[in-house]
């Protein structure tokens, strides 16, 4: 019987060969890495967890284009260009990612195994989760513009709950894709063309970019627009069936030059091109200058990261482990200070960025230290099952 999958990713992700003999290792052999080859991949999900982090920062005091969430606050224009430049490839860099890490557990790991820790690693905490923690959001939130006390008291709570999901649609979205691939594997439709993905050359991987354009009109939610179904499901396939071999890495890792001049050249074009609008309309979002520069501004951070950021130290395997705690955790503690700095304190705006900066990533991380302790709350709010050791760290949603 294949080992249980932990929850620290130096063992769930441990390189497939290394155990040959896994429940669920098919006698397709693709072209799997070494454990020291996709540290990398390790490095840039908690690099942009922390990007997402600081993104969430200058979003609720962002002054144009998206208003902030803090009614009344006020923002700084350089805060409101980073915000926006980091807007279109973060999240879809995110679920390549999860697509990649996802071939590369199921190749170790049974179906079953692989399902069912997806369940209590995404469901639960973006589910349960939203009753036991992420109310304080929906909360602040609703206090914040002065609604809260419009709902009716019987469904305040689950109102509160509902408008607490913030980052955690992620999470959901993740999920989604999880079953729909645990289908495609058992139907061995998936495989096949990972399988066949193996032998595209350089230029035809650039041209997958053309996939994510076409996707992006698909699965769109109205009002919703951070569920963007088809983009994101198209980035979660082509990690899974391109992006997974280790022949395709290293041609991008070949080309990480010509890549990130490119990216840079067209995030420039696209950050002056829709400065001061709204960056989250799908009339932006669609456009096709929007997609070449997410595009290749994942191909480059792939393309840098493998050729420079391939290793691991003390500091980043703890920022690995940490990082999923983070991404869960943190847009309630920054709402919490960001209400407390605006609408209490009333600090000036270089005060409520410094402060909020400085002290979100220390205070988020304090609080999961004392969740992920408490048996049925980092369950349901972390996704850490009760029979696991109260010290171990929970894994990333991308893995």
């Amino acid at each position: 019987m294949a080992k249980r999958m932990s929850a620290d990713r130096t063992e769930s992700l441990s390189i497939p060969g290394s155990n040959p003999h896994a429940a669920d290792a098919q006698a397709l052999k693709p072209d799997l890495p070494s454990r020291s080859a996709t540290e990398y991949l390790t490095n840039i999900r908690w690099v942009t967890v922390c990007i997402v982090v600081a993104y969430h920062v200058c979003y609720i005091f962002n002054g144009v284009g998206i208003l902030g969430s803090i009614p009344g606050s006020q923002s700084l224009p350089f805060f409101d260009t980073c915000a926006a430049a980091v807007y279109p490839w973060f999240m879809v860099l995110l679920f390549l990612v999860a697509g990649m890490d996802s071939f590369y557990a199921l190749q170790k790991y049974s179906l079953r195994q692989w399902l069912k820790s997806r369940t209590i690693k995404l469901l639960l905490p973006s589910t349960a989760g939203l009753f036991v923690w992420q109310w304080i959001t929906g909360y602040l939130t609703l206090r914040a513009a002065g609604t809260l006390e419009t709902i009716p008291a019987g469904i305040r709570w689950l109102v509160m709950a509902l408008s607490g999901t913030g980052p955690l649609w992620f999470v959901q979205t993740l999920y989604l894709y999880s079953l729909v691939l645990a289908l495609l594997k058992k139907l061995g439709w998936i495989d096949r063309l990972q399988k066949a993905c193996g032998a595209m050359r350089f230029w035809m991987v650039l041209l997958c970019g053309l996939l994510l354009y076409a996707a992006g009109f698909i699965g769109n939610l109205p009002v919703l627009t951070m569920y963007r179904l088809g983009i994101y499901g198209m980035a979660f396939v082509l990690g899974y069936c391109v992006f997974s071999h280790l022949s395709i890495q290293d041609k991008i890792e070949k080309n990480w030059k010509e890549l990130a001049i490119l990216a840079a050249a067209l995030g420039i074009i696209w950050t002056a091109d829709f400065y001061g609008k709204a960056f989250s309309d799908l009339a932006i979002l669609e456009n096709p200058l929007t997609v070449a520069y997410l595009w290749f501004a994942c191909l480059a951070v792939l393309g840098i990261f493998k050729k420079f950021f391939n290793f691991q130290t003390a500091f980043t395997r703890r920022m690995a482990a940490d990082s999923y705690g983070i991404y869960i955790l943190h847009y309630s503690v920054l709402y919490a200070f960001g209400y407390l700095f605006v609408q209490i304190l009333h600090l000036s705006v270089w005060w409520q960025y410094l402060l909020l900066l400085l002290l979100v990533y220390p205070a988020t991380l304090a609080v999961y230290e004392i969740l992920k302790r408490i048996p049925v709350i980092r369950l349901l709010v972390l996704g850490i099952s009760s029979g696991k050791a109260a010290g171990q760290p929970a894994k990333h949603p991308a893995e």
